[in-house]
């Protein structure tokens, strides 16, 4: 049966709870408590929305944190139609990981939920596929105005160029710095300018 309008409210509040219960003590310190506490909500409630406990919460935190991850980087993701807005796209991402640092709620959600079963598998492609998929338009974009190679493949130029900011991620989460996602992107547009007669 689908939510009242504040029922999706309630839910919402509950899960953007949570996320911010994780950032500040992180993952395996969440209690239900303390998000009942955090949010205004009862116990009642919060079994209501989420029947299965905190697992079922902690998916909805990734899946909530995952569209955060694309919403964060609009307009300029989904307006990649030139050099500069390649740019302010790249200056947003890394804006938004250095802001986030060590401390990612979808990357610990889905430690706890596991990466590796269906529905932390589920989470985790369909953000890549959606990342993927705006990317690579950008490029099509920047190909039928003569500003990248035509016969580069579009689809495989945008999985090369998230694989490596996703590398650049993965080492963020582990050392705190940013010198390796800034150099995925820096050399991924790079890349993608090479062989521009227009850059000649």
């Amino acid at each position: 049966m689908p939510l009242t309008r504040k029922g999706a409210a309630t839910r919402r509040r509950i899960i953007e709870g949570a996320a911010e219960q994780i950032r500040a003590e992180g993952v395996f310190a969440l209690r239900l408590e303390d998000v009942m506490a955090r949010t205004a909500t009862s116990k009642s409630q919060l079994f209501h929305y989420f029947p299965d406990g905190k697992d079922e919460l902690l998916l909805a935190v990734a899946r909530h944190e995952a569209a955060r991850v694309i919403d964060d980087q609009q307009p300029e993701l989904g307006a990649l139609t030139s050099w500069d807005a390649w740019y302010r796209w790249r200056d947003k991402v890394l804006a938004r990981y250095r802001a986030q640092g060590v401390d990612c709620p979808l990357h610990v959600a889905l430690s706890r939920v596991g990466a590796a079963t269906d529905a932390g598998r589920s989470v985790a492609g369909e953000l890549l596929d959606r990342w993927q998929g705006q990317l690579a338009e950008g490029i099509r974009r920047m190909q039928e105005g003569g500003e990248i190679a035509p016969e580069l493949d579009a689809d495989r130029e945008a999985a090369a160029l998230l694989a490596g900011i996703q590398g650049g991620v993965l080492i963020l989460l582990t050392t705190g710095g940013t010198a390796h996602l800034e150099a995925a992107l820096d050399l991924g547009i790079a890349h993608l300018r090479t062989g521009n007669h227009r850059d000649r």
